[in-house]
C-alpha cells in the first residue's frame, strides 16, 4: 500500500493474497488469533458473517514491537470538469445531432410551448418518452420527485423551469450516468447492488467516505440492498447539486463554509 489511505477496491483482493487469517470462518462474537509477520504495511479487515449486514467492531491489536495504525478512509471531493485544450474547432451541435437528440429536441419544442421552458412535470414527459426507446434499459421511468431534483440542479435563475440549453446540459449528464449504470447492471435486472454503487459513484467522479456510502445505501437502496435506475439517477443528481452548492459557498477553497439559517434552508429545501 505504501501510505495509500484510499478505500481498497475489489481488484486489490483479487490480486493480493491474504498474509494471515483466522483459522476458521464461523459466526462467533469474539475471535482471537496470534500471528508472526515480517515488518511491512498490513490491512486488517473485519467482516460480518453474511454480506450486506450492519456490524460494529471493536478491534484490539497487541504488538510486541512498536507499530503505527490508522483507519483507511477517503477524502471527500468531486472531480471538476477539465478544461478542453485549444485545437481544431469542434463541429457545431447541428452537425453532430444524433437521431435521439433530434427526437428530444422535437419533443421539447412540442411540450415547452412559446416560452421554450419546461417544468418538472414536462421534463418527466420528455425523459420518459426518450427512455421508452431504450429497450436494453429495464426501468419504469423517472418519478416526479426525481425530475424536481433535476430541475433544481439545472435551474440557474430560480424560475422552477429549465430552457433547452439547460436541458441539453442535463441530458449529457444523464447519458454519462446511464452508461455507468448499464456497465454495472450486468444481469440487465434494472438494479445494481450497494457494492457496485460504491464503484459507480467513484466512476462518476465523486469520492466519498464509508459513512456517506452507508447513507446512500440507507436512502436509495431497497430492502435487498439493490438500487434501481431512478434512485441511481436521483442520488447522482443530489450529489452533483450538493457539491456544486458547497463549492459556490467555499470561496477560499479551504473546505469549510458558513451559512445562516436562511441560506441553509434555501440550499436544502430546493435541492
Amino acid at each position: 500500500m505504501h501510505g495509500n489511505k484510499q478505500h481498497l477496491q475489489k481488484d486489490f483482493f483479487l490480486y493480493n493474497a491474504s498474509k494471515a487469517r483466522s483459522k476458521s470462518y464461523i459466526n462467533m462474537r469474539e475471535i482471537s488469533e496470534r500471528f508472526r509477520l515480517p515488518p511491512n504495511e498490513y490491512v486488517i479487515i473485519p467482516s460480518t458473517y453474511e454480506p450486506h449486514q450492519e456490524g460494529e467492531f471493536i478491534l484490539r491489536v497487541f504488538s510486541e514491537k512498536r507499530s503505527l495504525s490508522e483507519e483507511v478512509e477517503n477524502k471527500i471531493e468531486a472531480e471538476r470538469p477539465s478544461k478542453k485544450k485549444k485545437g481544431k474547432p469542434t463541429p457545431t451541435n447541428a452537425d453532430k445531432d444524433s437521431e435521439e437528440e433530434k427526437q428530444f429536441r422535437n419533443i421539447f419544442q412540442q411540450i415547452a410551448g412559446d416560452d421554450m421552458e419546461i417544468s418538472a412535470d414536462e421534463l418527466r414527459s420528455v425523459l420518459n418518452n426518450v427512455l421508452k426507446k431504450h429497450k436494453d434499459l429495464k426501468t419504469e421511468g423517472f418519478a416526479l420527485e426525481s425530475c424536481r431534483s433535476m430541475i433544481a440542479l439545472m435551474d440557474t435563475d430560480g424560475s422552477g423551469k429549465i430552457n433547452f440549453d439547460e436541458f441539453r446540459h442535463l441530458w449529457d449528464k444523464l447519458k454519462s450516468w446511464q452508461k455507468i449504470f448499464k456497465h454495472y447492471d450486468t444481469d440487465h435486472s434494472g438494479t445494481i447492488n450497494s457494492y457496485e454503487m460504491r464503484n459507480a459513484v467513484k466512476d462518476a467522479g465523486f469520492c466519498l467516505n464509508k459513512q456517506l456510502y452507508d447513507i446512500i445505501t440507507m436512502r436509495y437502496a431497497d430492502k435487498n440492498m439493490n438500487i434501481d435506475f431512478d434512485s441511481f439517477i436521483c442520488c447522482f443528481v443530489r450529489l452533483e447539486g450538493m457539491f456544486r452548492a458547497f463549492q459556490a459557498f467555499d470561496k477560499d477553497g479551504d473546505g469549510i463554509i458558513k451559512l445562516n439559517v436562511l441560506e441553509w434552508l434555501q440550499l436544502t429545501m430546493y435541492a
